[in-house]
């Protein structure tokens, strides 16, 4: 009888265990067809994506699952501990009808807070929210791109303009407002909000109306094996996490009308109200095709932007490498930056660039519009068929401070420009060009330059040019034979200049300088 009694026992509880496992799994997963979508891509499943979140959230979480089919929808809202799972075979469009995308929602526009369209896929506030799979979200965009760019330039008049306006009386308008004062902004595809836990993986995006992964405020937020594929259009940014902190964005392959990866953190007042940083960024491991920039920081970095590492990645046809950009009125900092095993090729404008008059402005006091860049690190970069090398420029206020270049080899038609910045280092640099210098400074401050070199001696032309530098030290040179020269010091306020331990046995003119540089340059073994 007892082993009777323990045999039913067991029998009872693999019962018991088995309905507990199917009710979990039937609460985990939520298949939009059961909730009244079709999958005829022509039929709107709004609601029907909104009663399976509903019943996903009622159950504490789960999965709202599409699988493999065509998809019309709307907008798509999260709530808490919700993953969108994308079955591989998957086509989810989002509609063209910007009716669809109202009521206005909280969201942020290049920098400013605002109340407008709806983002595609939108969160304001939850956590443990996903979007993954092998499926493809389109977002439509055509329509989107044209109103934006030829009709609201003609007209104030739409009804979403006068919408626009009447829900955006107290917003902090930037100094240059562009659409903003236009009042037809494009909603981004997908801006989380003020949220924690948020991973986008493995999916593929096309045809983004604006910004295409675009996390606002949020906190710890993984981004890994996406796919984006924007055709040229205006303003599609692959991946812009803005304010966010601790972001890791990993093998990722873009392609897009705009930036590929952009780092931000609001702009001018608004972004300074705000001070939220962008902080604690990894980026690596990820594939760059056509866009204006590979990488860039700003140019609404006016909450700072802080501890970021790009690492072992390709940029391979974008117009710029790394870009960092901003301009007086900003404000902001944008410090402790490391970017490392990075190969480019075709960058149609600079490899490396440091713009700090991203716009047309005039010296002011320092104050809390003036921006910084300081303590950015470059190493173990090589590029070819580049236009220019790099570009440095600082404000005369601020200059760009406490840059290094380590184990870079470049080759463009153009060198290196660096101007009005201190304390900046080349260590084992080849820059070879077609024409011109490979390193041109003025009004530098501190610089070291060691081991730098070229493969291409121009006839006349110093590889290093140095006006109106302070205190420099150019050393561990060992030019390629057929140099003329290889360094020019011109500028009346060039002094300090020290050249020792370089090896000048190839070089006709090892140092030249203008008759206006007062102090004697030697040359010292």
């Amino acid at each position: 009888m007892k082993q009777a009694s323990v045999f039913f026992k067991n029998i009872l509880l693999v019962i018991i265990v088995s309905l507990a496992s199917s009710s979990l799994k039937a609460q985990q997963y939520y298949n939009v067809l059961e909730y009244g979508a079709t999958r005829d891509g022509s039929t709107k499943i709004t609601e029907a994506i909104a009663k399976a979140i509903k019943a996903a959230t009622a159950a504490g979480g789960g999965t709202v699952y599409f699988p493999a089919g065509e998809y019309l929808t709307g907008p798509i809202h999260f709530e808490n501990n919700i993953t969108i799972f994308l079955d591989a075979g998957a086509y989810v469009k989002f509609s063209n009808d910007f009716e669809d995308y109202l009521p206005f929602v909280r969201s942020r526009y290049e920098g400013v807070d605002v109340q407008s369209f709806s983002p595609l896929f939108y969160a304001y506030e939850k956590e443990n929210i996903a979007i993954k799979g092998r499926g493809t979200i389109d977002g439509n965009g055509k329509k989107w791109w044209a109103f934006a760019e030829i009709d609201s330039r003609k007209s104030r008049d739409s009804r979403w303009q006068k919408m626009f306006f009447e829900q955006n009386k107290d917003i902090l308008m930037p100094e240059q407002a562009g659409s903003i004062e236009r009042g037809f902004l494009r909603p981004p595809f997908i801006q989380p909000m003020f949220c924690k836990n948020v991973l986008i993986e493995g999916i593929t995006i096309i045809n983004s109306p604006f910004w295409t992964v675009n996390p606002e405020f949020c906190e710890n937020v993984t981004i890994t094996g996406v796919t984006i594929n924007n055709p040229p259009s205006p303003n599609t940014d692959g991946i812009n996490p803005s304010s966010c902190k601790n972001v890791h964005i990993s093998n990722c392959h873009i392609s897009v009308g705009d930036d590929c990866i952009t780092i931000k953190s609001g702009k001018d007042e608004a972004g300074r109200k705000m001070a939220t940083p962008a902080e604690n960024y990894t980026i690596t491991n990820c594939t760059m095709l056509r866009g204006h920039g590979g990488v860039v920081i700003g140019s609404e970095m006016s909450g700072d932007v802080k501890r970021i590492t790009i690492s072992n990645c390709v940029f391979d046809g974008t117009d710029r490498g790394i870009r960092l950009k901003t301009m007086r009125g900003r404000g902001g900092v944008v410090e402790d930056i490391r970017v490392s095993n990075i190969v480019m090729r075709d960058i149609k404008d600079q490899a490396i660039v440091m713009n700090m008059h991203y716009g047309n402005t005039d010296p002011e006091p320092v104050s809390e519009r003036t921006p910084q860049f300081k303590n950015i690190h470059f190493s173990n970069i090589t590029a070819k068929e580049v236009n220019k090398a790099g570009a440095l420029s600082g404000i005369e206020e601020m200059p760009i401070e406490n840059i290094s270049f380590t184990d870079v080899n470049i080759e463009a038609k153009d060198g290196f420009t660096i101007k009005t910045a201190k304390n900046i280092r080349f260590h084992n640099v080849q820059i070879s060009t077609e024409m011109g210098s490979s390193i041109e400074a003025e009004e530098v401050k501190y610089l070291e330059i060691d081991g730098v070199t070229t493969l291409t001696p121009h006839a006349n032309t110093p590889v290093i040019e140095l006006k109106n530098v302070e205190d420099a030290f150019i050393h561990s040179a060992f030019p390629f034979s057929g140099t003329d020269v290889y360094l020019k010091v011109i500028g009346e306020k060039s002094k300090l200049i020290t050249i020792q331990g370089n090896n000048f046995r190839h070089v006709k003119n090892p140092v030249v300088k203008g008759k206006e540089v007062q102090e004697k340059l030697t040359v010292k073994k």
